[in-house]
């Protein structure tokens, strides 16, 4: 796959895609699957963010089938609001795009769940969304489940012992937890669909360094570190746009595979070109994943079939 890029996206025409966030990577995906001739539902918590990202995308692509529909993925009502509304209107969905999240929140916050912020959002929100929409999902053509993961995975553990945080809460390892729990759902929604016959292709990518609203709205610029980080930047980093491309490639490219990692080529996996990306241990750890499902269905209480 190498040179990868949107002009080698297949012609979406006829298919239907929900991508959560509206800034940064969810707002370049959607940008992308609409050029390509997809319906687009665009979903996140802000309204008016949503509307002007809508309103973006259709002065770009003025045929553009794309609209804004409200979900706070902090929030299990709002989650199951709005796959009620899904279930009502539609008949079916052949993408789901895992995409939104928050990055290394500075202090401990909580859903309004009472979850820790990062592994409620991040995972749990998407846990939910994905049962929920199962069975349009199953009605969908060839249909596919892309989890948004990141490079911090690599650092990642899922603390069984303390999920939320509530002990010694850290926002780098708790980002870490929220990124590695992505990429392992991806791989054991791949398994449980391959088991029960619900024809999913459930892969994962993570988008390098990409520059986006995530670090401004998370760890921010401020200390030394931080302030390292952006004068490099230019060097090791690349564009939101660059960045959802190992997304594209896992929804629509013919030779993505179900249980795979995708992320750029570049030296780290920072940026470039979409590549099969690295998959740490912990994340192939299958007694931990099918655990991890488990206390996912407890805690979201919503469950898959078996």
């Amino acid at each position: 796959m190498p040179g990868w890029t949107v002009t080698d996206i297949p012609p979406q025409q006829g298919r239907s895609a929900i991508v959560t966030g509206t800034g940064g990577l969810g707002y370049e995906t959607a940008l992308a699957l609409a050029r390509a001739g997809a319906e687009v539902i665009l979903a996140g918590r802000n309204a008016r963010k949503g509307a002007a990202s809508v309103a973006h995308i259709k002065t770009a692509v003025p045929d553009a089938h794309i609209v804004f529909e409200t979900l706070d993925l902090a929030s299990l009502a709002s989650v199951k609001a709005f796959s009620e509304r899904m279930l009502a209107g539609r008949q079916g969905l052949d993408l789901l795009i895992n995409n939104a999240g928050v990055m290394a929140v500075a202090t401990r916050q909580t859903t309004l769940d009472g979850f820790e912020l990062q592994f409620g959002t991040n995972y749990l929100g998407h846990f939910a969304l994905t049962a929920r929409l199962l069975p349009l999902l199953r009605n969908g053509r060839a249909p596919r489940v892309v989890a948004l993961s990141s490079i911090a995975h690599r650092r990642g553990a899922i603390h069984f012992d303390d999920l939320q945080w509530e002990h010694a809460y850290k926002p780098w390892p708790a980002y870490a937890q929220s990124k590695l729990a992505m990429l392992m759902f991806a791989l054991e929604l791949q398994r449980h669909s391959d088991a029960a016959g619900w024809g999913l292709l459930s892969n994962a990518a993570h988008p390098g360094y990409a520059r986006t609203e995530l670090i401004p709205n998370g760890p921010g610029t401020g200390g030394l570190f931080m302030r390292l980080n952006l004068l490099f930047q230019p060097l090791v980093s690349q564009s939101a746009a660059a960045g959802a491309l190992p997304t594209l490639f896992a929804a629509t490219a013919p030779e993505a595979a179900g249980g795979a990692y995708y992320g750029p080529d570049w030296f780290y996996e920072l940026k470039g070109s979409p590549k099969r990306a690295k998959i740490m241990p912990q994340a192939r750890d299958t007694r931990a994943a099918a655990r991890l499902w488990e206390v996912s269905e407890r805690l979201t209480g919503v469950s898959m079939p078996a």
